[in-house]
């Protein structure tokens, strides 16, 4: 089965850049849901976040045009430009009378912080966001919390494991997740949702499908060991695995939220990547 997966994931990123946007999500969807159909699961279980790291704005409105609401950001600057310019293209799309002919429309988009966070950013993030991906650590959670505070929901967020312990990615070590759940899950402000990992890169930048494979695997581990043990309560229940080089491979391990970018939206400049481990923002002093 990994061979076939590999086979596809090769086809699909040489077909890519032929495709248009609409016929590429369609194929995405489509793999997402013969990813789900394999693994015995219900396609519709599974969340596809569209990262629009690398996409131009043409990209996102005529996305969201296609009915997706959930999109990615890596970085709070680029978060907080596009999700102003979503909601501006929204509200004019609102006021258009019904009888326009105007396409159908989502009234809102779900925004996802993806990338590292910094503490002197949450009150953005925290602002403009679904559900932030990346927490590791319990200053960053509690500076969600303290912002959250002003809020009338709480804040829901994923604790990113460093399944790989990889020194240039951000995580909290597998051994450490528990803890930092039970933590979290005592704030009122802040709701764990769930886990995230991302598996390894070879050297030249390339997915080796068996090293994600392991990886997943060891963080769908983790997510059961927690859920079983009632830390996270009953809303622990995402987990986020697989990006464009490896989500059939996630969502085979038990993935039910794959970030998916380049194989959306196409190659980016700098190499397609859905996400920058050594995020601009993670340099900035806290």
């Amino acid at each position: 089965m990994l061979a076939a997966m590999e086979s596809t994931v090769k086809e699909a990123a040489s077909e890519s850049s032929d495709q248009s946007l609409s016929s590429r999500l369609a194929e995405v969807r489509g793999r997402v849901a013969a990813a789900a159909a394999e693994a015995g699961r219900d396609p519709r279980e599974i969340c596809l976040v569209a990262v629009t790291k690398h996409a131009s704005m043409d990209q996102i409105r005529e996305l969201i045009g296609l009915g997706h609401v959930d999109l990615g950001e890596n970085r709070v600057q680029q978060l907080i430009q596009r999700a102003a310019q979503v909601e501006e293209y929204l509200g004019r799309r609102r006021q258009l009378p019904e009888s326009s002919g105007a396409a159908a429309h989502p009234r809102a988009v779900r925004w996802h912080m993806i990338g590292r966070l910094q503490r002197n950013k949450v009150r953005k993030a925290v602002e403009l966001s679904r559900l932030i991906h990346g927490v590791d650590s319990l200053r960053l959670a509690e500076e969600i919390q303290a912002v959250a505070a002003r809020r009338e929901q709480p804040i829901e967020i994923l604790v990113q494991v460093n399944v790989a312990g990889e020194s240039q990615k951000g995580g909290v070590a597998p051994a450490a997740a528990r803890h930092l759940v039970d933590q979290i899950d005592t704030m009122v402000n802040v709701r764990p949702r769930g886990l995230m990992c991302m598996a390894p890169l070879a050297e030249d930048g390339s997915t080796d499908l068996d090293v994600a494979r392991r990886t997943f695997t060891r963080c769908r581990e983790l997510f059961e060991d927690i859920r079983a043990g009632g830390s996270g309560g009953d809303r622990f229940d995402i987990l986020s695995m697989g990006m464009s080089g490896d989500f059939e491979v996630a969502i085979a391990c038990g993935a039910n939220l794959v970030r998916v970018g380049s194989s959306i939206f196409g190659d980016s400049p700098v190499g397609g990547e859905d996400e920058d481990p050594a995020d601009e923002d993670a340099a900035e002093a806290s």
